[in-house]
C-alpha cells in the first residue's frame, strides 16, 4: 500500500495494531506506534485503543497502561481493553478498580466487561463478589448472559472447590449439553484431584465432542496424578482407536527480529548444545537454592530421574534457554505458549527471574506471567 503511494489512514493502522496483537509481534506493533506519532493519529480513539490492546497481548503491561493513561478521549470500549489488559496479566485489583472508575465516569458495562470481571473473581476465588457481578448483569445493566457468562460462573465455584454448588447450578441453569461447561468442570476436578466428576465430566465431552483431544487428555493427567496407569493407558488406547492426537505443546520466542519455535525434548535448534549447555548451568545453580523438582507433573511412568531431565526440556526452558544466551542483559524476556504452563515450569520460571535478576514474561493459553525476583504476577494461582 505504501509502496504505491497509498497513504494509510487511522482505520488501516488500528487494523494492522490488531494483527500484531493477535500475531504478539511487539517489534511491529511498535513500529505502528511509532507511525501513529509521526502521523498525528494518537488522539484518534480507534488506534489509541488498538495500540493499548497491542501492548497488553504482546506481554508489555506497563506500555498498555502508560497509553491508557495519556488517551485523550475514552469510551467504553477502551475501558474495556485495559480491563481485560489487567485480567489477562492477573492484575485482579487494577481490573476491578477500572471497572469502578469506568462506571463512576458513566459508561455502562457490557457483555466483554463482564467476562474479564467474572474471569478476575475466578483467578482471585473471589465467590461472593463473582455471583454479585453475574447477578447484576440482568438485574442493573439488563444484559442476558451468555453461555462463556454461565463458564465463568462455574469456573468461579469450581475453582473454590464448590463442586456441590457446581453440580446444582448447572441443573438449574440446565447447561448439561453444552461442552464448555463440562470442559470447565474437568479443568478445576484436575486442579483439586477430583476424580469421580472428572469422570463424569469427561464421559459427558466424550458424548458431546468425541474427536476433541482435551477431555482425553485431562482424564488421563488426573489418572497419572493418582497413578492409575492402567487406566492411563485405556485412555491412549481410546484414543488411537478414535483416531485422536493430542496437540504438541510448543514455545517460541523471538530473538533479534527472528522467531524460534521449539516443542518439548526439542534437539532440532542449530544452538540446541549451547541452550542445553545454559539449562544445565541453571539446573546446578537453582540446586543450590533449594529448588526441588515437582516430578508429580511428568505425567510418564519413566524413573525419578528421567523425569527430572523430561522437565528441564520442557519447550518454556528450552525457549529461555535461547533468549539468555542472546538477549542483552537486563532486558525482560517474553515467551509464548499454546498451552497451560505446568507447576514445575512455573516454580523454575520463579527461581530463575530470582538467580539471574531476569523479568521473565510468558504467555500460556489461559493469561500472562510475569516472573519477577522470584514471584509470579498470578500468585500461584492459574
Amino acid at each position: 500500500m505504501q509502496s504505491e503511494g497509498v497513504k494509510p489512514n487511522e482505520f488501516t493502522i488500528a487494523s494492522c495494531l490488531n494483527a500484531c496483537s493477535h500475531m504478539a509481534t511487539l517489534e511491529g506493533g511498535q513500529q505502528l506506534h511509532s507511525m501513529v506519532v509521526k502521523a498525528g493519529h494518537t488522539g484518534d480513539i480507534i488506534v489509541a485503543t488498538a495500540i493499548t490492546d497491542m501492548y497488553g497481548k504482546c506481554g508489555c503491561l506497563e506500555d498498555a497502561e502508560a497509553n491508557f493513561k495519556y488517551m485523550v478521549l475514552r469510551d467504553a470500549v477502551s475501558w474495556n481493553t485495559i480491563i481485560a489488559v489487567y485480567a489477562y496479566h492477573s492484575q485482579g485489583e487494577n481490573a476491578l478498580q477500572a471497572y469502578r472508575m469506568m462506571i463512576e465516569k458513566g459508561f455502562l458495562p457490557d457483555e466483554a466487561t463482564f467476562l474479564s470481571i467474572l474471569s478476575v473473581c475466578s483467578n482471585m476465588g473471589l465467590v461472593e463478589e463473582g455471583k454479585k457481578h453475574f447477578e447484576s448483569m440482568s438485574k442493573v445493566y439488563g444484559i442476558t448472559p451468555t453461555l462463556e457468562h454461565y463458564a465463568c460462573v462455574v469456573n468461579i465455584l469450581s475453582r473454590a472447590g464448590q463442586f456441590d454448588e457446581v453440580e446444582a447450578f448447572i441443573k438449574e441453569q440446565k447447561l448439561s449439553t453444552h461442552a464448555l461447561i463440562w470442559e470447565t468442570v474437568l479443568g478445576a476436578c484436575k486442579l483439586h484431584g477430583n476424580l469421580d466428576l472428572g469422570e463424569t465430566a469427561a464421559r459427558k465431552l466424550f458424548e458431546l465432542q468425541p474427536k476433541e483431544d482435551s477431555a482425553y487428555i485431562f482424564l488421563s493427567n488426573i489418572f497419572a496424578s493418582k497413578g492409575r496407569w492402567d487406566d492411563v493407558q485405556k485412555i491412549r488406547v481410546l484414543m488411537s482407536e478414535e483416531g485422536i492426537k493430542k496437540e504438541p505443546g510448543c514455545s517460541w520466542v523471538g530473538v533479534d527480529g527472528q522467531v524460534h519455535v521449539f516443542v518439548s525434548q526439542d534437539g532440532s535448534h542449530p544452538k540446541t548444545e549451547q541452550i542445553y549447555a545454559k539449562l544445565q548451568d541453571l539446573k546446578q545453580r537453582l540446586s543450590f537454592s533449594g529448588y526441588i523438582p515437582k516430578t508429580e507433573n511428568v505425567l510418564h511412568n519413566i524413573s525419578s530421574r528421567e523425569k527430572i531431565e523430561h522437565l528441564w526440556h520442557h519447550s518454556e526452558r528450552l525457549a529461555l534457554g535461547l533468549a539468555l544466551i542472546s538477549a542483552s542483559p537486563g532486558m525482560p524476556i517474553r515467551i509464548f505458549k499454546n498451552l497451560r504452563i505446568c507447576e514445575d515450569c512455573h516454580e523454575v520460571m520463579k527461581v530463575i527471574s530470582y538467580v539471574t535478576s531476569r523479568e521473565i514474561v510468558i504467555r500460556d493459553f489461559k493469561r500472562f506471567h510475569h516472573f519477577k525476583l522470584g514471584s509470579c504476577s498470578c500468585q500461584d494461582s492459574w
